[in-house]
């Protein structure tokens, strides 16, 4: 009889091992611009399997000049948007309900950056010049900061002139534009690599003048909170993003080959991408959890906009600590 009950038991172990896996988890995240180094820490989570460990599917969509996050998961064409808050707080105060999930990006890397020869010093010297602005949600910052001014962007010998910047540095570099939007991890180094040197450049950072909001933060849609399923996936994802990003803190070069595999536009270089990942690495946070001091902070900026505010009135319900809270106890 033992030696039966023995057979029946392999019988099982072979029948169990028979059985198909569980189906992972799907889950598509929306970037908010090309590939590049910028979002190295989820390419890096997908290469190493980390997203497979948390039982995940994930599809990274790359983004660009013609694709505004809030739009697509407002479509049903993502399940997670990377996005800067003043553009997701402007949609849901417009009916689009995003909420902050998390936070990997603690610090701004906005910038306005100017020609030395152009005449401008310091704000003061903005008016009758020419300022090149991202467009898409990207230019809630400037315009909050021209409020705060109290400089029109209509034009004229008060105000300023905005052309809508393209994905490149051109304006500057023509002279079409006095100052153009930079990246600290970006456009800035463009503009050094295209032979303006620092020293005949003028930057102005937007957390320096006080009108730094947050960016690169993980949005979804309110209503799907309401699932436990969905927190759970969600907070899964989030802890597997974070160990991409602390991986890619740590090996910036080989980070920037995996960003380049995925780039298939074949428009970036192992050199621009190793730099990128450098600076980005300067602003991420200790860990993906929101300070809602600097959220806070954001609305502030955004509300501060004289007679026309980027948002009318306190968000309530815009953040929510609930995905963190559930990684954190993973």
């Amino acid at each position: 009889m033992r030696h039966l009950l023995g057979g029946a038991a392999i019988m099982a172990i072979v029948a169990g091992s028979a059985l198909p896996a569980a189906a992972q988890d799907a889950l598509t995240l929306q970037l908010k611009w090309v590939t590049q180094a910028q979002f190295a820490g989820y390419y890096v989570a997908e290469a190493k399997g980390y997203y497979d460990e948390a039982n995940l599917d994930v599809t990274i969509n790359p983004g660009g000049p013609d694709v505004a996050p809030t739009q697509v998961i407002a479509g049903g064409g993502a399940d997670v948007v990377i996005d800067w808050m003043p553009s997701a707080l402007a949609a849901r105060e417009k009916g689009v309900s995003l909420v902050n999930i998390a936070q990997p990006f603690a610090r701004s890397g906005m910038q306005l950056t100017c020609r030395k020869d152009s005449g401008i010093a310091s704000p003061a010297d903005f008016k009758g010049k020419t300022l090149g602005v991202w467009f898409s949600g990207n230019e809630y910052p400037f315009l909050s900061w021209m409020s705060k001014l109290g400089v029109s962007t209509e034009g004229g010998p008060e105000g300023v002139t905005v052309i809508r910047q393209g994905f490149n540095v051109d304006p500057l570099i023509q002279k079409q534009a006095d100052c153009i939007s930079t990246m600290t991890y970006n456009e800035y180094w463009q503009v050094i690599d295209a032979g303006i040197p620092a020293e005949d450049l003028v930057v102005f950072n937007y957390t320096d003048e006080g009108v730094a909001t947050l960016e690169d933060g993980l949005y979804v849609l309110e209503a799907n909170l309401g699932d436990a399923a969905n927190v759970d996936k969600y907070a899964r994802f989030v802890t597997a993003s974070m160990k991409g990003w602390q991986y890619a803190k740590e090996h910036p070069d080989e980070a920037a080959q995996i960003v380049l595999d995925n780039d298939t536009t074949g428009a970036q270089t192992i050199e621009h991408q190793t730099r990128m990942m450098t600076e980005v690495a300067k602003l991420l946070g200790d860990n993906a959890k929101l300070d809602v001091a600097a959220a806070e902070g954001t609305v502030k900026v955004l509300m501060g906009g004289g007679s026309d505010p980027v948002i009318t009135k306190q968000p309530e319900g815009a953040w929510s600590s609930a995905v963190t809270d559930k990684a954190g106890a993973m």
